[in-house]
């Protein structure tokens, strides 16, 4: 989608959750624990997406920064300028929980239903 944005002329920007467990943002421009991130390649130096995080270096105020986004993090993809993307819903990019343990259940006796031929 990053890219698919880039070549339509759009700017792709990430709505990320500052409050998640592993991301590095600059604090001072977190807002409602969240942040909102240009990712277009004139922004975000070094862009490596992976299925694990989004990292790069950007300019803060000026000042550069290392940014490190874990993916499940990312609450949505848009682009500035149409507003058009994906929201994710929370908890869509978590890895499924394991099943719950499935015990032996007793049967019970006879069925009492018949075959009726």
């Amino acid at each position: 989608m990053h890219e698919w944005m880039g070549d339509n002329g759009n700017t792709p920007h990430i709505v990320v959750d500052a409050s998640a467990e592993g991301v590095v943002v600059p604090q001072e421009h977190v807002k409602d624990g969240k942040i909102i991130l240009n990712i277009s390649n004139s922004a975000a130096h070094n862009l490596n997406m992976t299925n694990e995080a989004v990292s790069f270096r950007a300019r803060f105020s000026g000042v550069a920064f290392d940014v490190w986004v874990p993916v499940v993090s990312v609450l949505g993809i848009y682009a500035k300028e149409t507003g058009q993307g994906m929201i994710f819903s929370q908890g869509a990019n978590q890895p499924e929980p394991p099943d719950p343990e499935i015990k032996d259940v007793p049967r019970a006796g006879r069925s009492h239903l018949k075959v009726v031929k």
